[in-house]
């Protein structure tokens, strides 16, 4: 019986090259951004109401009236030592790819001592 999940998929774009990473005593970590997008129409159905979504091939066929888009970025991990090296050699910027892991939020004190607040896929 399963108490509680934490999983996540998502299908996007990658926003810059992968970079690996290793602090002193840890395992490398591969890490790149995401985008994905979400499209629908404004009006008599907005989302929420309707909640209907569109595919981009859909919006040049029909005429819906005002099309609205939103991008997320997303904040990707690699640890695992296969999947982690692959994603480094083999994912550039302008791939699309499908990511799935968990959630993961964090903190950090950035070059200021401000303290932030991260939320990071780990896959």
């Amino acid at each position: 019986l399963v108490s509680a999940m934490n999983r996540v998929q998502l299908l996007g774009r990658v926003g810059q090259d992968p970079i690996m990473r290793q602090v002193e005593g840890k395992n490398p970590v591969t890490i790149f951004s995401l985008a994905t997008n979400e499209m629908w129409r404004t009006g008599d159905s907005e989302v929420g109401q309707g909640g209907e979504i569109w595919h981009p091939s859909l919006l040049l066929l029909c005429n819906l009236g005002d099309v609205s888009q939103k991008t997320t970025w997303h904040r990707i991990s690699v640890f695992r030592p296969g999947l982690r090296d692959v994603t480094y050699q083999y994912v550039r910027k302008g791939s699309r790819i499908f990511v799935e892991g968990k959630i993961d939020y964090g903190e950090y004190t950035d070059k200021n001592n401000v303290r932030r607040q991260a939320t990071t896929i780990i896959a």
